[in-house]
């Protein structure tokens, strides 16, 4: 069974991921501090670590030390989240096992395929666009739902009514589903059931006091035809369930307003909501979560796939070129952590490319990876300011590990 280590995320954060990853028969681990934290990783030996560094970037860096002076636990992937840093601040990391940053939000389907891609696993992803925003006013919970019914952001919103409730402390809490903007159909009944059992789970809850504020008839007919739901009612009168909620003495012409200002308006505003947690876009950038950037220069299509596919697994943004022209062209406009270099390519060789880039400011350390083995050409390569020669063909764990070299000494 493989097994990752999850270490100082929020409660919402690794109870959900921990739900996540147990589908896919993932062993879990949670725990807090540093120092804890050293002690969990050497005792369970994890395939892959998630960690977040908002709280001390010194206390992370206490640790990678410690864990990269540990022989058992040096090569342990790491994925880190926390704010936006700087680029050469987290490629200074990889020596140490990050694969991935990801600053919050973070691009859930992008964080997902990158644990996958660990751990050899294929997730399901549920990526149908969707709205779910949560917000609250004094007991009363209003979760509004667009779009379409999604399964992740279902599966969060249970962490969130309790997260919320616990935080406002919430006596008496009641919850007000608002549908308006969606028309379902019976292939929404999986869905829309993984919806109720989710909101039920929160106990705290009373069924008397969960409403649906719907205009669409399947889903009176929908709780019709489930027992399990029939105490939770459908209404369409928003008014109606408010003042059934609340105790209001006013005239009758002036409940609306009332309503408007003393309920409806959320008086505090909670940033910590699921939108801002997790960013589920629908695209997955291949670059989200890169921790630095390598140019491959080979003029040979399949070589430069497989170093692209190698380099990727440690976290790398890889830009391929098939000639030296392009690539020189390229640095003046972007910057390189690493470039990985052939010798003996049509037009201009590694050795002018290598001639040229002593003259750049700035210019990325290379790697030279080619077939030619004669000493005096690795001679020459490193002369003109190659930090480091590899002789094709070579495995993809000597590729990373040479790349990891050059770039820690760099930093």
């Amino acid at each position: 069974m493989k097994k990752v280590l999850i270490i100082d995320s929020s409660k919402l954060f690794s109870d959900f991921m921990r739900e996540k990853l147990s589908a896919e028969n993932i062993s879990v681990e949670v725990t807090n501090g540093r120092r804890d934290a050293y002690t969990r990783l050497i005792t369970v030996l994890p395939d892959l670590v998630i960690m977040d560094v908002s709280d001390s970037f010194t206390d992370l860096m206490d640790f990678l030390k410690s864990k990269f002076s540990d022989p058992n636990a040096k090569n342990i992937p790491i994925i880190l989240t926390g704010p936006q840093i700087e680029k050469s601040r987290i490629a200074s990391l990889v020596r140490y096992g990050v694969i991935k940053y990801f600053p919050t939000p973070i691009k859930f389907n992008a964080f997902i395929e990158a644990i996958g891609d660990v751990l050899k696993i294929s997730f399901s992803v549920d990526t149908t666009p969707s709205i779910l925003g949560v917000h609250h006013n004094k007991d009363i919970i209003f979760v509004e739902l667009a779009q379409v019914l999604n399964r992740e952001k279902i599966s969060l919103l249970k962490y969130r009514l309790s997260e919320l409730i616990d935080k406002k402390e919430m006596q008496n809490p009641k919850l007000i589903l608002m549908m308006t903007d969606l028309m379902l159909s019976f292939v929404d009944g999986f869905n829309l059931e993984y919806l109720f059992d989710t909101i039920l789970s929160e106990e705290r809850i009373p069924r008397k006091y969960i409403k649906i504020l719907s205009l669409d008839s399947f889903i009176p007919d929908f709780l019709d035809g489930h027992p399990q739901y029939s105490e939770i009612k459908v209404v369409q009168d928003l008014r109606k369930v408010l003042t059934s909620f609340v105790s209001i003495t006013a005239a009758p012409d002036e409940v609306p307003e009332l309503i408007a200002e003393e309920i409806l308006f959320q008086q505090e505003v909670d940033d910590d909501t699921i939108d801002r947690r997790f960013n589920f876009d629908l695209d997955i950038d291949d670059t989200e979560g890169t921790v630095f950037k390598v140019a491959i220069v080979d003029d040979d299509s399949v070589v430069r796939s497989v170093l692209q596919r190698s380099l990727s697994s440690m976290g790398a943004e890889t830009i391929l070129f098939e000639d030296g022209n392009k690539f020189l062209a390229s640095i003046e406009k972007e910057h390189f952590d690493l470039a990985i270099l052939d010798i003996f390519m049509p037009g201009m060789s590694g050795f002018d490319i290598l001639t040229k880039l002593k003259l750049t400011p700035d210019s990325p350390p290379v790697i030279v990876y080619s077939q030619a083995t004669q000493r005096e050409v690795v001679i020459q390569a490193l002369s003109l300011g190659a930090k480091s020669y590899l002789a094709k063909p070579q495995k993809p764990d000597v590729i990373i590990t040479k790349a990891i070299e050059v770039l820690h000494a760099k930093s």
